[in-house]
């Protein structure tokens, strides 16, 4: 039997064909969900949570997630808005300072320093079980979520009543459900919303290390023909990777015992933190860009990975999933504050187009990046490493560059603020 963790009020979904009504439905307890949750319950609207599991709750305080995001302050001030940052310090959260960016293809190379633009940090690098949970324990301090766990959702309804049937026949309605189930949508496949985008031909291997130096607080990815690999540094002194290559390439890697990993990946980043001493368990998975037709549909909205798919070089997507959430919020908070109806077609355009936009720019502006330096053609080689250098030694377009980077550019949610 499904446990229902959480409920509250008198109703129990024991029997096929119970129905619950609720403002908002979202489908998908991860990061972008919960905080979706988070900002809509604090506007006082009822809200249900569906996940397939509960969320790990405990793990050594050596050990480091396999995934890992680097947040940006934006993201940071949407989550302590929501007030789960605090309970993520707690956890654990490491700050990086600086950051390099380096061609393996030649002398390019650009560093940004937060001391340049008066900033204490740059980002922080933050697991994502960390994020999880602080959410996810803040959900459970409010009377007016439901989270249910776990849940699968075997049919989607759309249109007048909204709803979404479970697996053994209880059904939820709702006057908006939200799909925050991730890059492989399962909401998104029954709401029949098309993606468009393609395989990168790439696969990212993420692991832990401790390299023989220290880290100096500086996140460091170096483009090389196959992939860019990114340093993301962890407040012990180890780092978390993201190498990037092909298929081929990462199956060879995963294939390595853990010595000669360590000794290729020493190689890979021209020992710039000395030799990499240890690595944790590796995983891999494939990469690729992809993007929703529409981001709603009748009493629907799709949010975060649902809507978009993007290549992590540079760590954007959990941050263009909180913008998502954070705006959807909004959108909502105003609808239902002027009597309008929150999953109405009208209210949810107001979304659409404060998202589609900047989400289409930033998956072409990380697909254009990540092609040009994987490329060998000569003339864009010198290209790209001019632009790198001369892009270091203008302080407006480094400041202007990190900026973007931290997420204060742009239009920004209130909660973002």
């Amino acid at each position: 039997m499904a446990v229902y963790h959480g409920w509250h009020g008198g109703s129990h979904l024991t029997d096929p064909e119970v129905v619950d009504q609720y403002d908002l439905l979202i489908v998908g307890g991860g990061m972008v969900g919960c905080a979706l949750a988070c900002a809509v319950a604090d506007a006082g609207l009822q809200v249900c949570l569906l996940e397939v599991r509960e969320p790990q709750r405990k793990w050594p305080l050596d050990e480091v997630d396999l995934r890992v995001s680097a947040l940006t302050r934006a993201s940071q001030r949407i989550l302590e808005n929501l007030q789960a940052w605090s309970r993520m310090a707690e956890l654990r959260i490491s700050p990086y300072t600086d950051m390099e960016v380096w061609d393996a293809g030649g002398d390019g190379r650009i560093h940004f320093s937060a001391a340049e633009i008066g900033e204490a940090n740059l980002g922080h690098i933050v697991e994502n079980r960390v994020t999880q949970l602080a959410l996810w324990e803040r959900l459970e301090s409010l009377s007016n979520v439901s989270l249910h766990y776990p849940a699968k959702v075997t049919d989607l309804q759309l249109g007048d009543e909204p709803a979404v049937v479970l697996q053994g026949g209880d059904r939820l309605t709702a006057k908006l459900i939200v799909a925050a189930d991730g890059r492989d949508s399962q909401m998104r496949q029954m709401a029949n919303i098309d993606t468009r985008g393609w395989d990168y031909d790439q696969h990212a291997i993420v692991a832990t290390i401790r390299p023989s130096l220290h880290h100096q607080h500086t996140a460091r990815q170096r483009f090389m023909k196959r992939g860019p690999l990114a340093l993301l540094p962890i407040d012990d002194g180890r780092c978390s990777i993201v190498w990037s290559t092909s298929p081929s390439q990462a199956e060879e890697l995963m294939a390595l015992n853990d010595e000669m990993f360590c000794h290729q990946l020493t190689g890979a980043i021209e020992a710039i933190l000395g030799e990499i001493l240890d690595v944790g368990p590796r995983g891999v998975f494939p990469l690729r860009l992809g993007h929703a037709d529409t981001y709603i549909g009748p009493g629907l909205a799709l949010v975060g990975d649902a809507a978009h798919a993007i290549h992590p070089l540079a760590g954007q997507g959990v941050n263009l999933g909180f913008m998502d959430a954070m705006t959807l919020a909004e959108v909502v908070i105003d609808a239902h504050a002027t009597g309008k109806k929150i999953g109405s077609t009208a209210s949810l355009r107001r979304y659409e187009r404060a998202r589609k936009g900047p989400n289409m720019a930033m998956l072409g502006a990380m697909d254009a990046f990540k092609r040009i330096f994987s490329n060998e053609v000569v003339p864009l080689k010198l290209m790209r490493n001019i632009g790198l250098n001369v892009a270091d030694r203008s302080g407006f377009i480094k400041r202007q560059l990190v900026r973007r980077a931290m997420g204060l550019s742009g239009e920004l949610p209130r909660l973002a603020r």
